[in-house]
């Protein structure tokens, strides 16, 4: 038998079962196999459309979300692995009325052309500001190396990380 979180059990791997789930500070319940990815699940049953899907190899960083705060790739964590670490989607960092730094930084530079990445962009761009709140260029662009645009915006994606971490530190 396999233990879901919160001791969910299921007969064998790929069968539905409960599963629950701290997402954005609220606990949620999904019925899915243990081995469903992530980002199907916020997706496909919370209708947490903010991650997206991209490659599905872990390779585009189109899915990223935060995994007890640092960046993961939704579309290969598998739900029966999260046990009780806490979920946060892009959903989850700002308001319409109250954007995140990192979201009003992103919109100031213009940094999205398509939009397709900028989710997983914000998202990994929070993990590295959480860890280093004041990052140089270099770190920036080290950082957010694996996420790709397409669109060729990563000039205005990195100076919106560091208008964000500037924006922080006056806050």
């Amino acid at each position: 038998m396999a233990v879901a979180s919160g001791g969910t059990k299921a007969v064998q791997t790929g069968e539905a079962m409960t599963i629950s789930l701290k997402v954005n500070g609220a606990q949620r319940s999904v019925p899915a196999a243990a081995d469903t990815p992530l980002l199907y699940v916020l997706r496909n049953d919370l209708a947490l459309n903010g991650a997206k899907f991209g490659c599905g190899l872990a390779q585009c960083g189109a899915c990223t979300v935060l995994l007890d705060g640092r960046a993961v790739r939704s579309c290969v964590t598998e739900i029966g692995s999260i046990g009780a670490a806490e979920i946060t989607t892009i959903e989850g960092l700002g308001t319409i009325e109250k954007l995140h730094p990192l979201q009003q930084a992103f919109i100031d530079e213009q940094a999205a052309q398509c939009g397709y990445c900028i989710n997983g962009m914000i998202m990994t761009a929070k993990d590295l500001l959480d860890r280093n709140p004041h990052p140089s260029v270099a770190e920036a662009r080290e950082a957010l190396a694996q996420n790709l645009c397409r669109c060729g915006t990563h000039g205005r994606i990195i100076r919106a990380v560091l208008r964000a971490a500037e924006n922080t530190r006056k806050t």
